[in-house]
């Protein structure tokens, strides 16, 4: 089986997977040109999904395409082909993405922003610390991703709460219900952790009316996709007291533009798109896992529904 790798880091993911499955013809290349050579000859496309996009523009499609992101969007712009397989990147992200919401939660506990300042004053601190037990952390997206950060959180003694696209019973959630309950959920929680993917039902989802129903103790996290939030009521939120802060990792444009009020709002923190950043070797261990079952016929895992979006 031949196998094209349109990756930034490509020489790494080739090595790997190389060194995983001697059998497999690897073709790679970091010049663009030669990708789009050498995409006609390959049946399995392995990479980023902006990457992979720019061969699809040019009128070249693979049989089976796994992405290294969890997100696909550009490879759900319009015009481009979906008569292919296409794999997301599942599996890889739970521990990483727990990791990076237990940081900043942690933090907001224990207001440690605040006494850096206090420092920098030389004023001492000496306020209690404040515990996550007891507290109440809502998931917005219990797919893979949210059941691990779940998983992780639960052993804090948090009371976890989710939604999804249709209310189901899910452990360890005390409830799991659907999007259009997401105002009422927003307004019980002290924490709110979204993780939706980039679908139509999703943008500007976190808009001046939702923001209002947040409890003003609240802090926000957005580890998801930028265009769920619409900026301008975000900031507006914050600056009248709607929640207690927000942590963005994720914007509708990226970098953000040095004129964007993210990077001066109060209360906001932003994180430059690093919260679960990919594993080449987890990565490559999936993508071994998923050529295995396509070289049996069987199904594939994180196979994405183009309908759905993810």
């Amino acid at each position: 089986m031949r196998v094209l790798i349109a990756e930034h880091d490509h020489a790494r993911y080739a090595e790997i997977l190389r060194a995983a499955t001697p059998e497999l013809e690897v073709l790679t290349s970091g010049d663009s040109a030669e990708l789009a050579r050498q995409a006609p000859q390959c049946p399995v496309w392995l990479g980023q999904p902006d990457l992979l996009a720019s061969l699809l523009r040019q009128g070249h499609k693979p049989d089976w395409m796994q992405s290294t992101w969890a997100g696909i969007t550009p490879l759900l712009a319009e015009g481009l082909p979906r008569d292919y397989r296409l794999t997301r990147a599942v599996g890889i992200f739970g521990q990483v993405m727990a990791e990076y919401m237990l940081t900043y939660m942690l933090g907001h506990e224990r207001e440690v922003l605040s006494r850096l300042v206090s420092q920098v004053e030389r004023r001492w601190d000496d306020r209690p610390g404040r515990t996550l037990e007891g507290r109440k952390v809502l998931i917005v997206g219990t797919g893979d991703i949210g059941q691990r950060v779940a998983e992780f959180l639960q052993p804090f003694g948090v009371v976890l709460y989710g939604v999804a696209s249709s209310a189901r019973e899910q452990v360890p959630f005390v409830e799991v219900a659907a999007l259009a309950d997401l105002p009422r959920l927003v307004g019980q929680v002290d924490y709110v952790l979204n993780l939706l993917p980039d679908t139509p039902a999703t943008h500007d989802l976190y808009d001046a009316a939702l923001f209002k129903c947040f409890q003003p103790s609240a802090l926000f996290i957005n580890a998801g996709r930028g265009a769920a939030v619409v900026d301008a009521d975000l900031v507006a939120a914050l600056k009248d007291g709607h929640l207690a802060g927000a942590v963005i990792d994720v914007c509708r444009q990226e970098p953000l533009p040095r004129q964007h009020p993210f990077w001066t709002a109060w209360g906001l923190l932003l994180t430059g798109h690093s919260s679960a950043p990919t594993s080449p070797t987890a990565m490559v261990r999936l993508f071994v896992e998923n050529v295995q079952a396509y070289a049996a016929g069987q199904g594939l895992r994180g196979e994405v529904d183009f309908a759905r979006g993810y």
